[in-house]
């Protein structure tokens, strides 16, 4: 079943976002994967375009965070958060920021794709070639691992899928293995 409906319910049938009432779609808030109300807003072509290229932002059609910021969804309260950070060179969005309060949850939704921090300050996970790793990747061990505490060996070749990565670590991520929630060292994988 779609979301859309309840979406567009939800919206009064505008972009949650600059209230544009042509082209809608729905828009999943990464790093999440799945449409429900909690994970989703709709947008129009416009802010979904920018949204994905960031190089293609244009500063004065996100004026309307001014008033989208205050939404009580935390989608959109997310991507408000998001946006105003990526704009904050120009200025204004440093104002906006500064009034904007998310509670905790919010907050840490918000800032798990790293949108708000400086290139020089991202966690990037790489593997062992050198690839970089995302959230929700498969990954194959390149040797056999010891788990410490689970009494078992990861085999070389195991393909661990839909792994987490480490916030504060580059060098971590988690995945399952044999059932087990393990840390793995990101040198010891490849990229599926």
């Amino acid at each position: 079943m779609s979301i859309l409906p309840q979406l567009e319910t939800r919206s009064g049938g505008q972009c949650e976002l600059c209230k544009a009432s042509d082209s809608l779609s729905v828009y999943t808030v990464p790093p999440n994967t799945l449409e429900n109300l909690d994970t989703t807003l709709l947008v129009c072509a416009t802010c979904q375009n920018q949204i994905e290229h960031p190089d293609q932002m244009d500063a004065n059609h996100w004026r309307c965070l001014n008033d989208s910021m205050w939404s009580q969804e935390p989608p959109v309260q997310v991507m408000a958060w998001r946006l105003l950070h990526r704009l904050i060179a120009e200025g204004w969005p440093k104002d906006l920021l500064d009034m904007l309060y998310l509670d905790d949850e919010t907050l840490a939704w918000a800032q798990a794709t790293g949108d708000h921090l400086s290139d020089d300050d991202k966690i990037i996970h790489r593997d062992s070639n050198g690839v970089v790793l995302s959230a929700g990747d498969t990954v194959t061990l390149i040797k056999d691992l010891t788990v410490k505490g689970a009494n078992f060996t990861a085999k070389r070749g195991t393909a661990v899928r839909g792994i987490s990565l480490v916030a504060d670590n580059a060098e971590h991520i988690e995945g399952r293995v044999n059932g087990q929630q393990i840390v793995i060292l990101t040198q010891f994988v490849k990229k599926s």
